[in-house]
């Protein structure tokens, strides 16, 4: 077994195809499939299915690549470990939010500090953030909770109201808050299952036996947000998250104190990760200033 090989395997499995991954190491399509051939046929194992012009992981090929997500990870903290002394002028942070407005204030300030930085986001779900960071397909993420699992560092941003919302011309009559008895009377526009908003919120109505019932579910906040412009129904949202549409209405939730926690977390292994400690050591900071 050789490194090439191994980076190889890698490159092909997280690319997903043998010319992506030639493109990413710079290298020709030949060289990278007869270093995974050389691979396969050392140890008498298939590690691709390859089936009309489409590869797919063998069960050994996934197993495989848990270890190799490990073993490449690994390389990079030992480069960034061999590189403290010198500034951090460049490189890739990969940022995946349950909702980005949480830290759009520390993106500026970051790349003040760091202008040859690149750094990309990307909103997600809460079950989507987490399964991102498992599989090292992102660096850090933003959730509407507190995770448990001991493998999550968590640093806590902020805590906020969840609210209801409506259009401004949706037939409320004169009140200007309601219960979840009331809300559950109108039509929700609520998003996808997955989405952590929307377990909060179905999790409250639940202890006082009211029963959600989404007239619409849409994928993503925007799109919840336009439906009910439309004056379809009403959303639910974190107040954090509300933010000045002239279109909207806020409406208070009467009879529940339903609150969404919003925090920076990361992979524990991944922590020390020289961008990673950088930018979590800056929202610390930012965090601590506006106490």
């Amino acid at each position: 077994m050789r490194y090439v090989q191994l980076r190889a395997f890698h490159h092909v499995a997280i690319h997903g195809g043998f010319s992506k991954a030639a493109k990413a190491l710079n290298l020709s399509q030949p060289a990278i499939s007869d270093q995974v051939r050389f691979l396969e046929e050392a140890y008498d194992i298939l590690l691709f299915n390859r089936a009309k012009k489409q590869i797919t992981l063998t069960e050994p090929g996934k197993r495989l690549l848990e270890v190799t997500r490990r073993l490449f990870e690994n390389e990079q903290q030992a480069l960034e470990l061999l590189q403290q002394t010198q500034t951090l002028s460049a490189g890739r942070l990969r940022i995946v939010a349950d909702a980005p407005h949480h830290l759009l204030h520390l993106l500026g300030s970051f790349r003040k500090s760091h202008p040859r930085v690149t750094v990309s986001l990307h909103t997600r779900n809460t079950s989507e953030v987490l399964e991102m960071l498992a599989a090292y397909e992102a660096d850090i993420g933003v959730l509407g909770e507190l995770p448990t699992r001991k493998d999550i560092e968590i640093l806590q941003l902020s805590t906020a109201p969840i609210i209801a919302f409506a259009a401004l011309d949706y037939p409320l009559g004169k009140r200007g808050s309601l219960t979840l008895k009331s809300l559950s009377e109108h039509p929700l526009v609520m998003r996808e299952e997955g989405s952590k908003t929307r377990r909060i919120f179905e999790a409250a109505a639940a202890e006082q036996g009211v029963k959600i019932r989404p007239a619409i579910e849409a994928e993503g906040r925007e799109a919840v947000r336009e439906i009910v412009a439309s004056g379809a129904g009403i959303g639910i949202v974190s107040e954090a998250e509300f933010g000045h549409d002239t279109r909207l209405l806020r409406i208070p939730i009467l009879d529940a104190e339903i609150t969404m926690q919003e925090a920076l977390v990361c992979l524990r292994e991944r922590r020390n990760g020289k961008l990673i400690r950088a930018f979590m050591n800056l929202a610390r900071e930012e965090g601590e200033k506006a106490a």
